[in-house]
């Protein structure tokens, strides 16, 4: 990258880094059981709630305890069940169109991250009635209270409970896109381990590793502070005693609620302090190939991590610590690489590939672009890399015979 675009990418982080303890970030309410939400709902004085889930997630009878309770409660419930794994500006008008036309006086995303994402967006729209999501990409640019939100993760990786983001795939360009702000944090989360108990192996491997992504990105970047640093290192710590166990036997409780923790640590982390690289080619990945998050975070980290070089030494060396994997004693370059090949093995583990099948040669350039423009200056990473640059990345993962 070029000496005057980095300068301003560093002074543009420097200034985000300064602001953080006076911006108004905040850690979602954890409620007690489905019973909960019905309390809270009845509270404010909501009879009509908008479901944004997805027919896997419906289809398996997850959302059924909730949907019941409510109604127990007296609260009618309207389902939008149509989330894609990558959600739409499509999906997001259909459930906006719901929500206005049954009445809903808020919203409850239940699902993985894409569902809770949806929700999100379905929010920011009912907001800002004129502002199409594509004017909303970036930061800073929903600034209007959104109904209220309920998260209710089934997947202990994404986060997306705890943070500012929503990610959506527009349509018709296909373009990937994450909106931040303040205003899309969720104020109450619903963390129930037996919703994730019959999640299968794969997924639960892959949104653990994203969550894994999530805590790496955030600690090992420039915009840490105390509070993210702890939660950066007590989720790596959970995620590498846990995680494992939960691949293995799906129905182990205490795996999956350390999970849950987890995520939502990870969570409060990166919505403070960001993500990095990773995330930047994966959303573009994502977008235009349709490939799911979790997986394409865990097979481009260690690799990312590796290209970062002895910038990250440092940082790694304490994640290895909090993970049991190497000792104060231990030098920096060892414990680093340590980690970087405990992540690996895990993907291995876990039946993750090494390679991304389908990447085109002749598409490395644009979904570069697409990952500098998401990344710079925003995204504090360790080492600045410009689209050119980025692109080693896509060909870091690309399977051999996509070589051409």
């Amino acid at each position: 990258m070029k000496l005057v675009r980095r300068m301003y990418c560093r002074v543009f982080q420097q200034a985000f880094h300064l602001a953080l303890p006076v911006l108004p970030y905040r850690r979602p309410v954890l409620l007690e059981g489905v019973k909960g939400v019905g309390a809270l709902l009845k509270e404010k004085g909501i009879g009509t709630v908008l479901l944004v889930t997805d027919r896997g997630v419906r289809g398996l009878g997850l959302t059924r305890p909730l949907e019941e309770q409510l109604q127990r409660d007296g609260i009618r419930v309207e389902v939008y069940d149509g989330t894609l794994a990558n959600p739409t500006t499509g999906n997001v008008e259909e459930a906006r169109q719901l929500y206005l036309d049954r009445g809903c006086g808020a919203l409850i995303g239940f699902g993985g991250g894409s569902a809770m994402d949806c929700a999100k967006a379905v929010g920011a729209r009912i907001a800002c009635p004129r502002k199409p999501l594509s004017r909303m990409r970036g930061i800073l640019k929903v600034r209007r209270r959104i109904p209220l939100l309920i998260a209710v993760p089934t997947t202990a990786g994404t986060g997306s409970e705890t943070t500012l983001a929503a990610v959506v795939v527009d349509s018709e360009t296909r373009y990937k896109y994450p909106i931040n702000d303040f205003a899309l944090i969720p104020p109450y989360a619903l963390l129930d381990p037996d919703v994730t108990l019959s999640l299968p192996p794969m997924l639960t491997a892959c949104t653990g590793m994203d969550a894994l992504t999530h805590a790496v990105e955030a600690y090992i970047g420039h915009s840490t502070i105390r509070s993210t640093r702890e939660d950066a290192r007590k989720a790596v710590s959970l995620i590498f005693r846990y995680l494992p166990r939960a691949v293995a036997q799906g129905d182990d409780r205490e795996a999956r609620a350390g999970m849950l923790e987890a995520a939502y640590c990870a969570g409060n982390a990166f919505t403070r302090s960001y993500v990095g690289y990773v995330h930047a080619v994966a959303h573009s990945l994502g977008g235009k190939y349709n490939l799911p998050h979790g997986q394409t975070n865990a097979i481009l980290l260690p690799g990312v991590l590796e290209q970062y070089g002895s910038a990250v030494y440092r940082r790694l060396h304490e994640l290895a610590i909090a993970a049991g994997i190497a000792g104060q004693e231990d030098g920096d370059e060892a414990a680093a690489r340590r980690f970087i090949g405990a992540i690996r093995e895990m993907n291995r583990q876990f039946g993750i590939p090494e390679t991304i099948s389908g990447i085109r040669q002749e598409d490395v350039p644009e979904l570069a672009r697409l990952a500098d423009r998401e990344a710079n200056p925003l995204y504090p990473v360790p080492v600045e890399m410009d689209a050119e640059e980025l692109e080693k990345l896509y060909r870091m993962v690309m399977e051999v015979e996509a070589h051409g």
